[in-house]
């Protein structure tokens, strides 16, 4: 657990977050037309994949149509999901005033509705990133992500559970407004959860009417092979979502922080707080489209309401500043982030974690595990 304040003088800090808002600025200045081309054609591709899929599943007695089929179904969810429904969702295109790209008015092909995931996300997620008891994207509330959340035997299974919540992802993500942990301390109560329940009720039923009973009907004979290809799909979707997600927070040298040292936060000391507790992951063009470009996770925690598109251009910039600061910039290919990812869940499994973290003293490191 590195401080915050150790890390730059309260004039470097504060210069930091001058640069970082004038680099903002600038690319806000800049947004026009090709922006707005660039979703449309990204919705209309990603139109075209499901519409593709969805016809060539007709077909799915013939096996090479059946995998063409599941292949472009599950590209069109990844799209609506990563490179349309969570940047549309953040903002980033609000500033078009075109109904189609609100954040408040789209909604996503996933059974978590998006009115609580703004919230989840948008709100907690964002405003109070890796912050232990306030981010609950740190496990979601079922795995141990990070030495300071007090070891339980449940977390035995911390490997098991991340296994189950890549799976199901779409479902975890929904439930996660549910806050079930809290429930079972008793810091909510399940008369709380009406209103959020009612949503998700209400969402997961439509997702699970278009995908699990209107789609396969249609096909007529061929339902149980429908059935089949859109489970296919919609599994390749929350494997890859989660993969993107927990390389882009939780790899072994991306921090965390208390409420404490997070207190009277400046605006340049929420900069350092988003770069310190992520992660980006090296890629080609095409992979950083198909994660949404939250494979730049550092530039999407600095700026989540600019357009994504924007960070591969910005990123060497935010890598210079953190060069000149002495800061961080913590990246590296899927692979080397998904095993770092891996080690941590099963160590994190374990009463013990072994040395402390990098920069924390031994005797807050062990004050934090006896919490």
């Amino acid at each position: 657990m590195t401080g915050l304040q150790d890390r730059l003088t309260p004039e470097q800090v504060d210069e930091f977050g001058r640069e970082l808002d004038a680099l903002r600025q600038r690319i806000v200045d800049d947004l026009g037309q090709e922006d707005v081309d660039y979703i449309h054609n990204v919705i209309k591709t990603q139109r075209g994949l499901e519409v593709a899929g969805r016809a060539l599943l007709f077909a799915g007695f013939f096996p090479p149509a059946w995998l063409a089929g599941v292949g472009a179904l599950s590209l069109a969810k990844v799209l609506d999901n990563m490179e349309i429904g969570h940047n549309v969702m953040h903002g980033q295109y609000d500033w078009t005033r075109d109904p189609a790209l609100s954040s408040q008015r789209f909604e996503w092909d996933n059974v978590a509705p998006a009115e609580n995931w703004r919230h989840s996300h948008n709100y907690i997620h964002h405003t109070y990133t890796n912050i232990l008891d306030k981010d609950r994207d740190i496990g979601y509330g079922v795995l141990r992500m990070d030495p300071a959340q007090k070891w339980h035997p449940y977390y035995l299974g911390n490997p098991v559970y991340a296994v189950a919540l890549a799976v199901f992802f779409q479902w975890g993500v929904m439930l996660h407004d549910l806050e079930f942990d809290r429930i079972v301390k008793g810091e909510r109560k399940w008369s709380d959860t009406t209103e959020v329940v009612r949503k998700m009720v209400r969402k997961a039923s439509r997702q699970v009417g278009k995908d699990y009973v209107l789609f396969p009907l249609l096909t007529g004979p061929l339902a149980p092979l429908t059935f089949a290809g859109n489970a296919t799909a919609n599994l390749v979707r929350n494997l890859w979502s989660f993969s993107i997600i927990f390389c882009g927070h939780f790899p072994a040298d991306v921090e965390s922080f208390t409420e404490e040292e997070t207190a009277a936060e400046s605006r340049g000391q929420w900069y350092l707080r988003q770069i310190l507790g992520s992660a980006n992951i090296t890629g080609g063009p095409l992979f950083h489209i198909m994660s949404g470009n939250l494979s730049h996770q550092i530039e999407h925690h600095l700026f989540p309401d600019i357009p994504a598109r924007r960070y591969p251009e910005i990123a060497g910039e935010v890598r210079a500043l953190c060069e000149k600061y002495g800061l961080p910039y913590h990246t590296g290919p899927l692979h080397k982030q998904l095993w770092s990812v891996a080690k941590k869940l099963v160590k994190l499994a374990l009463p013990w974690n072994g040395a402390p973290r990098e920069g924390a003293t031994v005797e807050r490191d062990q004050e934090l595990r006896a919490a």
